[in-house]
């Protein structure tokens, strides 16, 4: 008798945290949905796979190297075969891909703003002085202390359950986590209050979901083409341009969002606004843009190169 592997026709790879699997069984489910002939019981398989982001959780991001901490061994598995396609959160993908992988595919993008979580209090303007807020994120925590400088940030890594664990342990006063994901495990409710961007911009591609394949396979290409939004791929594909000319990472506090003027129209208007700011949230450098969404890739490096040239070197060392 065959096993469901034998009759798989599709194996996604994913990390294993409850957020991970629920973005790939969202794929998987508008894979079949948009595909046919995905549809017989076994078809898709789900390969979980650890990465490194996920066996170290001891130490913070900043310090293990910032790019591909949640991607690599996925690549690796990509490349030898043993999966056909990927699901990652967009904010981890690093913006140089490996050689033979691609990225066809993007989800229409969650809610892109940050979410508050307090133990007893429901803003971060209401936490007394001297509180302890604690993220995984240097772009939170910067901007964290841009505003509220008699804030103490704390390390705090983990998936959702782990940190809101935390949390209820009083290891921290509060802790910050992008609703998106909140949205998608159904959580939503877990949130205190919703930062808007004004006050605090997200992270490159926060809110999106993307799925990579191989170069030249051609099938995987043929069943992602029908789930591709292609709003969403214009705005991540901007502000990863952002990225890349600022040569960001988990190591450095950077922010960045496009937005369409129509969301219908990706041949329209598109606005951008990017950000750098010291880990000590002491200096900020902000830009904008507006153009046409097909030189928005262009705009998004431009920006780049203006906000690198701002900064000068050793901008994201506290003291510089």
């Amino acid at each position: 008798m065959m096993t469901a592997i034998e009759k798989s026709k599709l194996r996604i790879g994913t990390r294993g945290s409850p957020l991970a699997l629920a973005q790939t069984h969202q794929v998987r489910d508008l894979l079949i949905a948009a595909n046919p002939d995905l549809g017989e019981p076994g078809a898709v398989t789900i390969e979980v796979i650890k990465t490194t982001g996920d066996a170290i959780l001891d130490r913070p991001l900043s310090e293990l190297g910032g790019k591909g901490l949640f991607t690599r061994e996925i690549d690796d598995a990509m490349l030898a075969g043993t999966i056909d396609i990927a699901v990652h959160s967009m904010k981890d993908v690093p913006t140089y891909l490996p050689d033979g992988i691609v990225l066809p595919c993007m989800l229409e993008r969650e809610d892109v703003r940050d979410a508050f979580l307090g133990r007893d209090h429901a803003r971060l303007a209401d936490l007394p002085e001297g509180s302890v807020v604690g993220t995984a994120s240097l772009r939170r925590g910067a901007q964290i202390l841009a505003m509220r400088p008699d804030i103490k940030v704390i390390s705090f890594r983990g998936n959702v359950q782990t940190r809101l664990d935390k949390l209820a342990r009083g290891e921290a006063d509060a802790t910050m986590l992008a609703i998106a994901g909140l949205n998608r495990l159904g959580m939503a409710d877990k949130a205190s209050s919703v930062l808007e961007i004004d006050e605090m911009l997200p992270a490159v591609a926060q809110g999106a979901v993307g799925v990579t394949c191989r170069a030249g396979d051609e099938t995987a290409h043929r069943w992602l083409a029908p789930l591709n939004h292609r709003a969403t791929q214009l705005c991540v594909e901007i502000e990863r341009a952002f990225l890349t000319r600022l040569d960001g990472s988990c190591r450095t506090p950077i922010g960045g969002l496009a937005r369409l003027k129509r969301v219908e129209d990706p041949s329209g208007t598109v606005f951008f606004r990017g950000m750098i700011i010291r880990t000590d949230g002491k200096v900020i450098h902000q830009t904008t843009r507006e153009g046409l969404a097909a030189d928005g890739v262009a705009l998004g490096d431009d920006a780049g190169a203006e906000l690198l040239a701002k900064a000068g070197p050793g901008f994201f060392q506290v003291g510089a």
